[in-house]
């Protein structure tokens, strides 16, 4: 045994002596390259100033916080650390000899004789994973080389480079790595809060990180002894630690669900794919993405009890699509919470009308002054309606208002008017615009058929936002940006163009915030109603499943969506009590110091009568635009200028026009019509001039009938405008 003994402590000796001609590990890397090399496990989301937003997990492999520096580290926590794994750390270079030399000869004679690794050492091999310790064990040529490597790092580094190295790249338990993320997730602090028994906590786990609580709390325990303090409560402490659930690394008192763009966050993070920077980018505005979550968990609150319990809001600069907000979810109170409801899919309801009204108007198939006939309609079947079945539209309230001008048809959301303007068009060319405007939905053209002017097609509230926004840049399209353009889909980096002309584009937005135009439908105090310019519409899907306001000024857009993740329908919300409350809201807060003012008319707009008509559709008469003329004398239908749409899926001797005014004698091209104030007559296309004979004198108004377009058959079905 004796010679086993001398045998043990001449290696030992060995040891040391080629401890000084062993050769070089591989060259060091400087402090502040392994510093700009450190790569968090979750990122930030920055706001367009910097500001931190919400952090997003990237790494699954391990959990690494921000790098810290070591003046923000808590001084208990580096005396602990000190104290427990390398107390000459500040005098020795890299190697306590005296500390190896009495680990090299207590092995002699003690197999369980600890080893000497100093924190540089420890760095070394933490640096370098061709000097990580082998599953077996280092051997003798693998020591020397993590102890040149130490004297190496001690002459190109400060102490407090070294420490503050080791501190953040250390693990501690489990897949917790660096001081940063162990604070926070096992204490909830930054590490400049640890107090004495935290502190010691942690210390002792850089010792045995995956150790048994009992081990880990003798082993605090030890160490606050050695700086003469108690233990006392170091057993709650550790206890409270390990029962805190994983989750966003976030100081004790900020809630997960505070944080406030945690569904545009995945978005960013998944667009950068496999490298995302060190902080991800985006145009967020943390002001206004504050105001948004809160104006809608107000709203969400108040319609507590009607089977409301989720929304979302998107906030647009007009100018450059740069999304200000993006609130996917409420957050606290919704069953998915996960899901991003800015881009999921739902039926849109009226908020599809302006885009409707826009390509009529674009094709000259109507103006604002037009009279469409508000009346039941009884249409074809589509691919998704049983065949043979009816597509019978009805307005919200069940209410028809008869001959209707198309201003007060669009403002006050109007259904069976913009289903006739629909049947102008024809299917096929709906949706082609709606696909124009950034719109993609999932079915084909004859799927929808007529009910595509009413919404039945998902779209997203990004997707349907975006193309109001495009109606006040005057009607030029370009896709919203929200992060870097390379993190962002295809679809989102498309080149602008042209959806609307000019002129076509501020009729619709003049239409839109026409207040007295809504107000037989929404009243003249709704809250659609601003202090400044805004153009907005609501909608309202089938069943009540989702709720919709979607409007701009001069300077933002603003969508809002309220409903349910899981599609059960609300009870008895309209857009107005949905979410206008929150449109409105967000409006007067983004122009609170700044008025919303109205675009001016751009050129090919003519004024006549009150109203505005692009060159060439204006009225030839230069009479004032009235629905009807008064009672006492005149026409009061058709007024001069009316367009007439035949419905190309009704019998035309179903579809006779009612001419009504003062009792008198009607003509039309010549023929007598009869007498009375009520004549129907059967139409035909083409322009007329009716004339209503009296006492008084002849009153003549000239209109135009129009027949639909046939719509597209496809092959393979043998339903209208199917596909």
């Amino acid at each position: 045994m004796r010679g086993f003994r001398s045998f043990r402590g001449a290696r030992a000796a060995w040891l040391l002596a080629a401890a000084l001609a062993a050769p070089a590990a591989q060259a060091q890397p400087a402090f502040e390259a392994v510093r700009a090399a450190h790569r968090p496990s979750d990122l930030p989301l920055l706001d367009r100033h910097g500001a931190v937003l919400q952090r997003v997990r990237v790494d699954d492999s391990v959990r690494r916080g921000d790098w810290v520096a070591l003046a923000d580290v808590s001084p208990a926590l580096r005396h602990a650390l000190v104290l427990g794994e390398d107390r000459r750390f500040w005098q020795h270079g890299g190697v306590d000899w005296a500390a190896l030399a009495a680990g090299a000869w207590a092995s002699a004679f003690d197999d369980r004789a600890r080893g000497a690794s100093t924190l540089t050492m420890q760095l070394a091999a933490l640096l370098d994973p061709a000097l990580a310790r082998p599953a077996g064990g280092r051997g003798v040529v693998d020591k020397l080389a993590q102890l040149r490597a130490a004297q190496r790092l001690e002459r190109r580094w400060s102490k407090s480079q070294i420490l503050e190295a080791y501190l953040n790249v250390v693990p501690l338990r489990g897949e917790l790595v660096g001081l940063r993320a162990a604070s926070l997730q096992l204490f909830g602090k930054h590490p400049g809060g640890l107090d004495a028994v935290e502190a010691a906590l942690l210390a002792a786990l850089v010792r045995a990180p995956n150790a048994p609580p009992a081990q880990v709390q003798r082993r605090a325990c030890e160490l606050l002894r050695l700086q003469q303090q108690g233990c006392e409560g170091v057993d709650i402490t550790w206890a409270q630690a390990l029962a805190r659930r994983p989750g966003p690394m976030l100081p004790a008192g900020v809630a997960a669900d505070e944080a406030v763009a945690p569904h545009l966050a995945r978005l960013v993070a998944q667009g950068f794919g496999n490298s995302p920077p060190a902080a991800l980018p985006s145009t967020l505005d943390a002001r206004v993405q504050r105001l948004a979550i809160a104006a809608l968990r107000r709203q969400l609150a108040e319609l507590r009890g009607r089977g409301v319990e989720d929304g979302a809001v998107v906030v647009l600069d007009n100018a450059s699509g740069e999304l200000r907000a993006w609130v996917g979810s409420a957050g606290r109170g919704s069953q998915a919470a996960a899901v991003d409801a800015v881009l999921a899919r739902r039926q849109p309801g009226s908020t599809i009308k302006p885009l409707v009204y826009g390509l009529a108007l674009q094709r000259r198939l109507v103006t604002p002054a037009s009279v469409l006939d508000d009346r039941p309609l009884a249409l074809g079947g589509a691919d998704g309606v049983a065949p043979g079945a009816l597509y019978r539209p009805r307005n919200y309230d069940d209410a028809f208002r008869g001959p209707v001008r198309v201003r007060e048809a669009l403002a006050a959301s109007l259904n069976v008017p913009a289903v006739q303007v629909a049947t102008m068009l024809g299917p096929d060319a709906v949706f082609d615009g709606l696909v124009r405007a950034g719109l993609r939905p999932a079915r084909h053209a004859g799927w929808h058929g007529h009910a595509m002017a009413l919404g039945s097609a998902d779209v997203t509230l990004l997707e349907l936002a975006n193309a109001y926004r495009a109606i006040a840049q005057g009607g030029r399209w370009s896709p919203p940006r929200w992060t870097a353009p390379a993190a962002q889909p295809a679809w989102a980096r498309e080149a602008p163009r042209e959806l609307l002309p000019p002129a076509v584009a501020w009729q619709l937005a003049h239409m839109l915030s026409d207040a007295a135009a809504r107000g037989a439908t929404f009243g003249l105090d709704s809250p659609l109603v601003t202090r400044g310019f805004a153009a907005v519409k609501t909608g309202t899907s089938k069943d009540l499943r989702d709720n919709w306001c979607i409007g701009f000024t001069d300077r933002y857009t603003v969508g809002v969506w309220v409903g349910n993740a899981g599609g059960q329908p609300m009870h008895g919300v309209s857009g107005t009590e949905g979410a206008a409350p929150v449109w409105r809201e967000l409006v007067e807060a983004l122009h609170a110091g700044s008025p919303s003012r109205p675009p001016a008319p751009p050129a090919g707009l003519v004024a006549q009568g009150g109203e505005w008509f692009l060159a060439g559709t204006e009225p030839a008469s230069a009479q004032p635009v009235a629905l009807r003329a008064p009672a006492a004398y005149g026409i009061g239908w058709p007024r001069d200028g009316a367009v007439v749409v035949l419905d190309p899926d009704i019998p035309v001797a179903a579809q006779r026009l009612v001419f009504e005014g003062e009792a008198g004698r009607w003509r039309l091209g010549g023929r007598d019509l009869g007498r009375g104030t009520r004549i129907a007559w059967l139409p035909r296309p083409g322009r007329h001039v009716v004339e209503l004979h009296t006492a008084a004198g002849v009153q003549r108004v000239r209109f135009e009938v129009r027949a639909a377009p046939p719509p597209r058959r496809h092959p393979g079905s043998g339903l209208p405008g199917s596909g």
